[in-house]
């Protein structure tokens, strides 16, 4: 819990500093304020702060890049099996070499066979953020869409649709994918307790923004 409250009063520090003394532009703000919400997320996803330290030496290769927990979130929210589980398997082997565009060909390929599945949607929609480093793109954004439109109960699509947008600085968006999923979660499920303080971070930064103008 202290390592919590250490991260969240960093951020918080960083985010006004950045706003009141730096004076950075407005326009600017709300990707500060994504790149903090990006790097809390990372600690919540990946930290132990009650752990000693570890120095450990990062490997220089691409494939390193390809996030196994990320792949691990969508196997467990969405299709495990099956022929949209085959496409997923295929286009990650793909990702962990750093080959991203043939990451989302593979899916494209699956799509053109399947057309109304939902997780090859999701899946495509990752593969294309992270073959535009981030970047929810235009097809991007399409994929998750069309994940939502043949997916609107399930929570695999809100959740990968709102933690692109997060990404990638469109913060108010994030909130309106992540809200109604955190509501519907089940009580004392991690998931819902991750999007509660993931909203709560959003809501914390938006506020500063605000309070800043």
């Amino acid at each position: 819990m202290t390592g919590w409250i250490i991260a969240f009063g960093i951020a918080i520090l960083a985010m006004a500093a950045l706003c009141f003394i730096g004076r950075i532009p407005r326009v600017t703000r709300e990707i500060v304020a994504a790149a903090l919400l990006v790097g809390l997320a990372g600690y919540a996803w990946q930290g132990h702060p009650g752990l000693a330290g570890a120095p450990r030496q990062v490997a220089a290769e691409k494939e390193a890049q390809f996030d196994e927990k990320l792949a691990e979130r969508r196997r467990s929210l969405a299709e495990r099996y099956g022929p949209a589980g085959q496409w997923l398997i295929m286009s990650d082997s793909y990702g962990r070499r750093g080959l991203t565009k043939e990451a989302a060909n593979v899916l494209l390929s699956g799509l053109k066979q399947t057309p109304d599945d939902a997780n090859l949607w999701l899946g495509m929609g990752n593969a294309l953020v992270a073959h535009a480093d981030g970047v929810v793109a235009p097809a991007a954004d399409y994929a998750y869409r069309q994940a939502l439109r043949l997916d609107p109960e399930g929570p695999a699509p809100r959740y990968f649709y709102g933690l692109a947008l997060a990404q990638a600085g469109q913060l108010d968006a994030a909130r309106k994918q992540w809200l109604p999923l955190a509501q519907t979660a089940p009580e004392g499920s991690k998931i819902k307790a991750e999007l509660q303080a993931n909203i709560a971070r959003i809501d914390a930064m938006l506020a500063m923004d605000a309070a800043s103008r």
